[in-house]
């Protein structure tokens, strides 16, 4: 298997990444969650095993960002926060497990491969369309008008979650907390700077002009709207 390990502490960190590889398993590192979602986001895992206190977004915030995605490996939460409310807490956020500090690694790799074993869970939709707009989430591709469109990370996580919401008016602060998932200053204006790139990224692949309805618009003293919510 190919496990993602994000984990602060050094030396449960190279306890755990020891005994999977011993165990012939290949395993990514990743000591804060800043660099642990960006490699949930962007690699492939057949495992991700994440501590619930992390410097940068904690495991929580890690494992909503990933289910926002789309993205459904199977993660395995660490946590000394191990009373029922927190177990619940870090279910309700998308973990397929939970497992409280301090541990048997015997145990932790019990875990790991009953994971392993469960039957791949089946997603409601792996293609979303709106409009001309077509998005492949399992490839994380989106095309418009047939014509690919090049998307960062956090674009295709903005445009997904529009996708998810068509004709609906999402406010700034909505956009912020599902698909940044941090607490912003809310005079921040990178929701703003993003949709201006998903919106100019989308026009130019087709050759949209100005005379033409915008495909996300702007509602003014609102936020934004992908289609016309007719």
């Amino acid at each position: 298997m190919r496990v993602l390990v994000i984990e602060d502490d050094r030396a449960t960190a190279d306890y755990i990444q020891k005994g999977l590889v011993e165990a012939g398993h290949v395993v990514d590192l990743a000591r804060t969650g800043k660099d642990g979602l960006f490699l949930g986001l962007n690699e492939s895992y057949d495992i991700i095993v994440t501590d619930r206190m992390l410097p940068g977004p904690d495991g929580l915030a890690i494992l909503r960002a990933l289910r926002t995605s789309g993205i459904r490996t199977p993660v395995l939460v660490l946590t000394a926060l191990g009373d029922v409310d927190h177990r619940v807490e870090g279910l309700d956020a998308g973990a397929d497990d939970y497992l409280g500090k301090p541990f048997a690694f015997s145990e932790l790799r019990a875990r790991l491969d009953a994971l392993a074993r469960r039957p791949a869970a089946s997603t409601e939709a792996t293609i979303l369309r709106v409009a001309d707009v077509e998005m492949d989430l399992l490839k994380r591709s989106v095309k418009r008008g047939g014509k690919p469109v090049d998307l960062l990370p956090t674009e295709f996580r903005l445009l997904e979650y529009m996708m998810r919401h068509p004709g609906q008016v999402l406010t700034r602060t909505m956009l912020l907390e599902r698909v940044w998932d941090f607490n912003f200053d809310p005079n921040t204006n990178v929701v703003d700077v993003h949709v201006s790139r998903v919106r100019r990224k989308l026009d130019q692949a087709v050759g949209a002009t100005d005379a033409q309805p915008p495909l996300i618009r702007t509602v003014r003293g609102a936020g934004y709207a992908l289609g016309s919510g007719d």
